[in-house]
């Protein structure tokens, strides 16, 4: 059964969230600055708490089932823009952004994102529309992402390296200065207007968010195939992104097992829009047109609970490694002061083996 929701609350609900966003957007502009953790911890509690409040909405007005898929859709796609947090880290890092005008980079990438989301989603809603076999597709297409997630992209330097190409052109066809304007994108140096190199942080910015949105909207889809649970599960995913990004800071790093949480739950995804493909099957080839009837039909709470305990496995076996080689790290700074103090090697050469049977 498709969605049905009062049109005044599906208007009304894009209304309010465009205003917010309008409204975060004119903060960042009047009031540029490196945000306090306080400051950040409030905003991001703010965001998620105005999802939960939506997907109380959801249910009173459409029902549990329907709200569960945009909870689960939220999930998913918050989780699919903390791991976009990280190439963001390396984009700023690699280009030298000034931190105070971070957060106007970010507001630019989380607009180009929802642009290219939207685009997607309007193209995806149309194929699944028309073509039920697109979900063999975008299952294949799931479960190779999360192989490719969990195994040859881990660290990220692969996604970072594909803006490479954007940002050579971008230097052959137009004059950039050497040196940032502030947050603006034009400048004049000596007399001659030239673009900064911010230009060049939003086209890599723009690049990431192409390839995380072609990622990002067959995940949401296996969840749900309502285009408004989708587009509101993104923007709900992406308000708050920004003070994440300063709240998370330096916890990236040690999130490094997140990205097995990320890639499990695609390649979840990805079987459960294989088997949804079976069970709803029209291609003539296979199983002679038929519908696969044993294929199972895995549920909206199931995927739920899969999306929450993957992510929470990830994240709690990546804070216990980081604190382990922690303490490591400091047992090693402690022999060292003591082996300055007294002048001795911080670890002694164990000798060379011998054979246990001989004596000394």
């Amino acid at each position: 059964m498709d969605l049905q929701l009062p049109l005044w609350f599906e208007i009304g609900s894009l209304v309010v969230l465009t205003l917010i966003l309008a409204a975060d957007l004119l903060l960042i502009l009047k009031r540029p600055h490196i945000p306090s953790t306080r400051e950040s911890t409030l905003w991001v509690v703010f965001y998620v708490t105005l999802a939960l409040l939506f997907a109380g909405l959801m249910w009173i007005f459409a029902g549990g089932e329907y709200a569960g898929q945009f909870v689960a859709g939220w999930l998913t796609e918050y989780s699919l823009s903390i791991d976009n947090l990280f190439v963001f880290v390396l984009i700023m890092s690699q280009f030298a952004v000034p931190r105070r005008y971070q957060q106007e980079v970010l507001m630019v990438g989380i607009i180009i994102a929802l642009v290219l989301r939207g685009i997607f989603i309007l193209i995806g809603a149309a194929a699944i529309e028309q073509f039920s076999w697109i979900f063999y597709i975008f299952g294949a297409f799931l479960v190779w992402t999360a192989y490719r997630q969990a195994f040859p992209g881990g660290d990220h330097d692969d996604d970072v390296q594909k803006e490479n190409f954007i940002v050579r052109l971008l230097r052959r066809t137009i004059d950039i200065s050497d040196h940032y304007d502030g947050a603006k994108i034009r400048t004049v140096v000596n007399g001659k207007k030239m673009f900064t190199p911010m230009i060049i942080v939003f086209a890599a910015i723009g690049v990431t968010d192409l390839l995380f949105a072609i990622d990002s909207i067959p995940a949401i889809f296996g969840i749900t195939t309502s285009p408004f649970i989708v587009f509101t599960a993104n923007i709900f995913a992406l308000m708050g992104l920004r003070q994440l990004y300063f709240l998370l800071g330096d916890l990236l790093d040690r999130l490094r097992y997140l990205h097995y949480g990320i890639a499990f739950i695609l390649a979840f995804i990805g079987l459960k829009l294989v088997f949804h493909a079976m069970h709803v099957n029209e291609l003539p080839f296979i199983n002679g047109g038929e519908h696969i009837e044993w294929a199972p039909e895995i549920s909206t709470w199931m995927s739920l609970a899969v999306i929450i305990l993957s992510m929470a496995v990830a994240t709690v076996a990546s804070l216990i490694a980081s604190s382990r080689e922690k303490k490591a790290g400091s047992a090693d700074a402690a022999a060292q002061v003591v082996a300055d103090e007294k002048g001795t090697p911080p670890t002694v050469d164990q000798p060379a083996s011998s054979d246990p049977r001989r004596g000394a």
